[in-house]
């Protein structure tokens, strides 16, 4: 039986998602928006793609949760974008009663779905989730980490001038200006960048890539990013269709995992097909430590104020 992903918003994230699903031809693709029209056409000229690039997967753009049901995956982009001098906490309430009817009825249709969440605030829509839906924390699952991780593998080989395939990067904690690039477990064909690169270099590249989306969102004005981000979210999704069992950061809810309890904070996990099988903790310096707790208190904030 084909594997069912519906995306939850035909924005640019979520259409360009549906994109890179179909085109590696994963599943089959729901796409779904309050807009009129939007889905549909977008949905359909994707599909029409299909032939040129020789994949059967099916693209359908709805307005109707019916065609969504029995998702293996939802992914949920739905939310106002983040605009040039906002911050993610400004989205905050917005987002929040978005997400409160989207996760609704997602969980109407498909009870048995793995969430993955990509609207922003990122750390406390995802909360916002795991408390709506009543899902088990396996199933909800927050994208940042991996879409940071990838702008902190992109500064390191372009600094570096090596392939992107060389470089392996964790990037911890809130998606926001508190995320915690770990430099020590970050290599270059296995050596540590630190061996590679002073440390006013690596602090110019860590600081980039914590102001990776206010650096695209200042350029393109109107908009922020969405190629990188559908990637990711795309990344995750297969590791779970292909039960890869793929050690990827995400967004996940902790129980006590890096002395952390009841909040979704970015960590290394290990997806596959029941979604998060594992966290896997790694020692981290006081200093680490420190920082990722600083991250945490950020979206503690942000949830207290929402209530999740």
């Amino acid at each position: 039986m084909r594997k069912k992903v519906s995306i939850v918003g035909a924005g640019n994230v979520g259409a360009t998602a549906a994109h890179w699903i179909a085109s590696k031809e994963l599943a089959d693709v729901v796409l779904i928006d309050i807009v009129e029209g939007v889905p549909q056409g977008k949905g359909l000229d994707l599909l029409e793609a299909m032939p040129i690039e020789k994949r059967d997967s099916h693209v359908l753009g709805t307005n109707d949760y019916a065609h969504t049901a029995n998702s293996d995956i939802v992914i949920i982009t739905a939310g106002i974008p983040r605009k040039p001098g906002m911050s993610r906490d400004d989205l905050l309430n917005t987002n929040y009663k978005i997400m409160q009817d989207v996760v609704g009825k997602v969980v109407a249709n498909s009870p048995n779905a793995i969430l993955i969440v990509v609207s922003n605030p990122l750390d406390a829509m995802a909360q916002a989730a795991f408390r709506i839906s009543k899902f088990n924390r396996e199933r909800v699952i927050g994208m940042a980490g991996v879409l940071d991780s990838a702008r902190f593998r992109t500064f390191i080989a372009e600094e570096l001038k090596v392939s992107v395939e060389n470089v392996t990067a964790f990037v911890l904690g809130g998606h926001g200006d508190t995320m915690v690039p770990l430099a020590r477990y970050s290599t270059v064909a296995g050596i540590p960048i630190t061996e590679l690169m002073d440390k006013a270099t690596l602090d110019r590249i860590v600081q980039r890539t914590r102001d990776g989306g206010a650096e695209i969102v200042k350029y393109l004005k109107t908009g922020s990013a969405y190629y990188a981000p559908s990637s990711a979210a795309t990344e995750m999704a297969e590791a779970i269709l292909k039960d890869k069992k793929k050690i990827l950061p995400c967004a996940a809810y902790l129980q006590g995992e890096y002395g952390i309890k009841g909040l979704f904070v970015g960590v290394p996990c290990k997806l596959g097909a029941r979604g998060l099988e594992q966290i896997i903790e790694i020692k981290l310096s006081n200093e680490e430590q420190a920082a990722l707790k600083k991250s945490a208190d950020a979206v503690q904030e942000l949830v207290k104020v929402i209530g999740a």
